[in-house]
């Protein structure tokens, strides 16, 4: 059987999470402009529509106006000032994020040369199921995984077993 190759660990991850939850017949509306993954999650027979690259913590209308059935929000909302704004904004009833851990052994992303690439929030799991509750969703599923380097050094070695990644599925309950 052939086997799809991703540029990263993570996409193969993610697509095998969406498709486990989510089935062609809904759209989706992914938060963040059209990227890589947008085109996987159409390739794989996806309707996926993007927000249009407006400051989300700004103007939230894209969102509120969607008539999606999933939201996607894949390593967005470490972006932003406040997740808790978007995430009760959202209007489908299903939900599929993803976010990079905090790591005790790495400072939190930021870009040197990109003002908008930097991570404000990098979560611990249980901070960002809190937010998932108290912004009225249940989460249904989760998932952590590793994302090893071939890189020699202490902190290559605990990137082989110390999770980085946390992806959720979730409904809204109220």
């Amino acid at each position: 059987m052939y086997e799809q190759t991703y540029p990263n660990k993570r996409f193969k991850h993610t697509i095998q999470f969406l498709k486990k939850h989510v089935s062609n017949s809904e759209s989706i509306l992914d938060l963040g402009v059209q990227n890589p993954f947008s085109k996987i999650m159409i390739a794989h027979g996806y309707t996926v529509e993007n927000t249009k690259g407006e400051d989300l913590d700004e103007n939230t209308t894209n969102i509120a106006n969607s008539k999606a059935d999933v939201v996607t929000a894949f390593e967005i909302f470490e972006h932003l000032l406040s997740p808790y704004t978007v995430l009760k904004e959202i209007k489908a009833n299903k939900i599929v994020a993803s976010i990079p851990l905090k790591l005790w052994f790495s400072s939190a992303y930021r870009s040197k040369t990109d003002q908008w690439d930097r991570h404000y929030h990098e979560f611990e799991d249980w901070q960002f199921d809190w937010l998932l509750e108290k912004t009225g969703w249940k989460i249904i599923d989760r998932q952590k995984w590793t994302n090893p380097t071939k890189k020699i050094g202490i902190r290559p070695i605990l990137r082989w077993f110390t999770p980085r990644y946390y992806m959720v599925y979730a409904e809204r309950t109220k």
